[in-house]
């Protein structure tokens, strides 16, 4: 089909894959576009982003600025949930080009009388969209580009910025080309910025041998909330299975008295929607959630959407499940790991829709009793267009509703999940210790086109996964592991007490924990205080200070001569606030080394002071030159400053 354009649209960003995903957002973030535009010739182009959020009938339009080398932008603000549609609109500016053309032939001492003539048009259109002030200018003004006798008035008018800023405003866009319409969608701000605590709820008891229950949890919540933490997060709350149930340490076979695994979900006490009765009621569980509340604290919850082998829906719907030639269903696996207790649902059978259909009603059931995060475990083992069909159904009517992939697993499938719509998403953060990888990782987070809709959450340990780095680790260990991840992510979550009691022992030779909670329930001391949790609540209340801390993706690498100790900057979308965090990634050594200030991002001169104050000590540094003397030892390995210009 033949088109007559003359402006050429191309590399609209942000994008995910040319638009087959949606951009992600938070409330009050800003998008900043960009987009090749050009035309034949030297005509003046001018561009536009429209947007407008799903519910408005009409595009908001913000002009583009010329960046050079035919590149526009342009930056907008979202400020509700939902779904975002922009696009970029540009075309040829006859009116400017004319305007254009008149500067120019006047500075080479040009008649332009038939300019002017010529220049009446746009003024004429003009007169049609303004008010009865302007009107009346431009009445008068048309006047004297028709009048000889008025002509140096004529070419003062002509070339005013007060012309100028008339047809900026009312644009004639004659030919006007618009490039593919894309989709961004924005979450409430708990998706860019959350601190989570873990912990078993079985465990929760203040007395040694009896299983933890909900109203034991609550007494939990003010510590939680000292510490700084917005999220607290419990595995599986549902009936344990009896059949193939695992004991200590993963045994095969439990003893009496063992209590199961809780992502073997299912028995005779019921499924999904069913709270393990030792833990209380849906009702006590309600109560907890309001307590929470109170304490600013929301309950997230484990969706794990699998089977033990006397979960109700083995004989209620053998149909959601495959089974072998002898008749058995088999268990789940992933080599050399066995999980007897646990069977998988069939999402290749034939009654998907109704097993779909069953999961959504179940997420929804949570949903309604107060729940509004879900950390899903193995996401990656089911199909992801379910996924992407769930969390939108979910998302339609409960919009504040977040969804955690937990899916340690190949970069692409981690980064296809987040695609599908998950909120945010584990990371390799847990296994990246050394000052080179921390680095790389960082940048291809937020260099890459991951940054656009890929919302990391960093843990430095979980019940799954007890690094070897932190096996028999010191305090000065733990205080690194946990000011990285605060400080160079949004997002972040530990498993606790283990995490902040420094229990690391081992199983042989495993990433795993000995004696882990998963297999047991363990009894702890939730009264107990160390230097570790005091340093923790400190770095939490300074995240929620200071706004360079709660996102992700605006931060600079600074040069530090010394591989052991790792510099970066950071700064909001406005720079209304910047830090700088230093930290000793050397648990047993003290490390000194000069750290390079990246005065362009500061907008400061060499030689102009900067204050730099410590949120954790109070001390207070005026900087006076590019680099900068810094020594940390174990004891503190680190420093957050905040930039004060």
């Amino acid at each position: 089909m033949l088109k007559q354009q003359r402006v050429v649209i191309g590399n609209i960003s942000p994008h995910v894959e040319c638009g087959a995903f949606f951009v992600k957002r938070v409330v009050g973030e800003e998008v900043n576009i960009i987009a090749d535009v050009l035309g034949d010739g030297h005509d003046v182009i001018q561009a536009e982003v429209q947007f407008k959020h799903e519910t408005a009938k009409d595009y908001t339009l913000i002009r583009m600025h010329h960046l050079g080398n035919d590149v526009y932008g342009a930056t907008f603000q979202v400020d509700k949930q939902g779904f975002y549609e922009y696009n970029v609109r540009a075309w040829v500016d006859h009116a400017l080009n004319w305007q254009h053309g008149i500067h120019a032939k006047l500075k080479d001492r040009q008649h332009v009388k038939s300019e002017l003539l010529d220049g009446i048009q746009y003024l004429q259109y003009l007169a049609k969209n303004v008010g009865s002030k302007e009107q009346a200018d431009l009445e008068l003004w048309m006047q004297h580009f028709g009048d000889e006798a008025h002509y140096d008035s004529a070419t003062k008018i002509a070339t005013s910025h007060k012309l100028e800023n008339l047809f900026l405003r009312y644009p004639q866009r004659f030919l006007a080309n618009t490039g593919k319409s894309l989709q961004l969608y924005v979450d409430r701000k708990k998706a860019n910025f959350s601190t989570w605590y873990e912990f078993f709820p079985r465990s929760a008891s203040p007395e040694v041998g009896r299983h933890g229950t909900f109203k034991d949890c609550e007494p939990l919540l003010p510590r939680i909330a000292e510490m700084g933490f917005d999220v607290l997060y419990f595995p599986p709350i549902h009936p344990i299975g009896e059949k193939n149930r695992k004991g200590k340490n993963n045994a095969t076979h439990a003893e009496e008295g063992d209590s199961g695994v809780p992502w073997a979900i299912g028995s005779k006490l019921g499924g999904h929607t069913a709270i393990h009765p030792e833990l209380g009621t849906e009702e006590d569980f309600k109560e907890l959630i309001k307590k929470a509340q109170e304490h600013r604290i929301e309950i997230a919850i484990d969706l794990a959407f699998q089977a033990a082998p006397d979960h109700p829906y083995i004989s209620e719907h053998p149909e959601w499940f495959r089974k072998r030639p002898d008749g058995t269903i088999q268990y789940a696996e992933n080599p050399p790991k066995k999980y007897q207790d646990i069977v998988n649902f069939y999402f290749e059978s034939t009654a998907y829709k109704a097993l779909w259909k069953e999961l959504l009603d179940v997420t929804l059931h949570w949903v309604n009793c107060g729940i509004t995060i879900f950390r899903v475990d193995n996401p990656h083992t089911k199909p992801y267009y379910f996924w992407h069909w769930l969390i939108a159904q979910v998302k339609k009517k409960h919009p504040d509703v977040l969804f955690l992939a937990e899916a340690f697993s190949r970069p692409k499938v981690m980064q296809q999940l987040a695609k599908q719509g998950f909120s945010q998403s584990y990371t390799y953060f847990t296994w990246r210790i050394f000052k080179n990888e921390l680095i790389e990782y960082m940048t291809e987070l937020t260099q890459s086109e991951m940054r656009e809709y890929y919302r990391p959450n960093f843990w430095p340990n979980t019940p799954d996964i007890n690094p070897y780095h932190l096996q028999g680790a010191n305090e000065a260990m733990h205080l690194i592991r946990y000011t990285l991840a605060a400080t160079l992510c949004g997002n972040l979550g530990i498993y606790g007490p283990v995490f902040e009691f420094m229990i690391s022992d081992a199983f042989p030779g495993k990433e795993e924990y000995l004696n882990s909670e998963k297999y047991e329930i363990r009894h702890w001391d939730w009264n107990l205080k160390n230097k570790l949790i005091y340093v923790i609540s400190k770095i939490n209340a300074e995240r929620r200070a200071h706004e360079s801390l709660q996102q992700t993706n605006n931060i600079r690498f600074c040069e530090i001569n010394n591989d052991r100790l790792i510099a970066f900057y950071k700064w909001n979308d406005k720079k209304t606030d910047e830090t700088l965090t230093i930290i000793n990634l050397d648990h047993h050594y003290a490390h000194r080394g000069s750290v390079q200030l990246p005065l362009e991002a500061l907008g400061v001169h060499h030689g102009h002071p900067i204050e730099v104050y410590d949120v954790i000590t109070n001390n207070n540094y005026i900087w006076h030159s590019e680099w900068n003397f810094i020594e940390l030892h174990p004891a503190l390995p680190f420093h957050i400053f905040h930039i004060k210009k």
